[in-house]
């Protein structure tokens, strides 16, 4: 039978090859890894792996979410397994509303990883149980999460303000006037219910804009 062909998608070399001799020792054949999200669409091109397995939080410009975006848009079929270090509703909201088929955390077991390569490639969804239930919490309680409530541009200036700049330096990273700044800061404040600088970041950290 057929092996089904990988590709892993992860900045960190000693976490990758862990996930691929774990991989291989389930039976399924790693092709190719990719330390940046450059090198993850350019191989993907090139080699067209049947699954990737591609993790979240890589890259600086560029993230696995912003990754799979590109790849879905060009090969919709696309079977993508994301992985994270983190779990917040609001990421395992984001990767199935993506076209993910699994969402791993770095910590599962590596035969669970395996099935959900293997379900992934059938054409499948892969819940283990505690994250269907949070996805199953999420559709009935209502996604109250930044990524939901605000535009781009104000989700944007949302994550910076949660990083710590001032609105001085916002204005100046993205080459807009103070005030425009602060009547949007003033404006996501409100609509969020927070204000305190610590209050912000501590929401942000939730939702998976920023890290802890």
């Amino acid at each position: 039978m057929k092996k089904i062909r990988v590709m892993l998608a992860d900045d960190h070399p000693i976490v990758m090859t862990g996930f691929a001799m774990s991989l291989e020792g389930q039976g399924l054949e790693v092709v190719t890894q990719a330390r940046t999200p450059e090198e993850a669409l350019a191989q993907y091109q090139q080699i067209k792996p049947d699954v990737i397995v591609l993790d979240i939080r890589f890259g600086e410009q560029l993230t696995g979410l912003d990754v799979a975006k590109q790849i879905l848009a060009r090969a919709p079929s696309a079977a993508i397994v994301f992985l994270s270090q983190f779990d917040q509703d609001s990421l395992i909201k984001e990767t199935y509303r993506l076209g993910g088929r699994a969402f791993m955390t770095k910590d599962c077991d590596p035969a669970d990883l395996a099935a959900a390569v293997r379900r992934a490639h059938q054409g499948e969804l892969y819940f283990l149980p505690h994250i269907a239930e949070r996805l199953a919490n999420l559709s009935v309680r209502g996604d109250a999460s930044p990524q939901s409530q605000l535009d781009e541009r104000a989700l944007e200036i949302f994550t910076l303000m949660a990083e710590g700049l001032t609105n001085a330096e916002i204005a100046e990273k993205l080459d807009v006037s103070t005030k425009t700044i602060s009547n949007i800061s003033q404006a996501v404040k409100e609509k969020l219910g927070v204000h305190r600088p610590a209050y912000i970041t501590k929401l942000a950290v939730k939702h998976g804009l920023i890290e802890p």
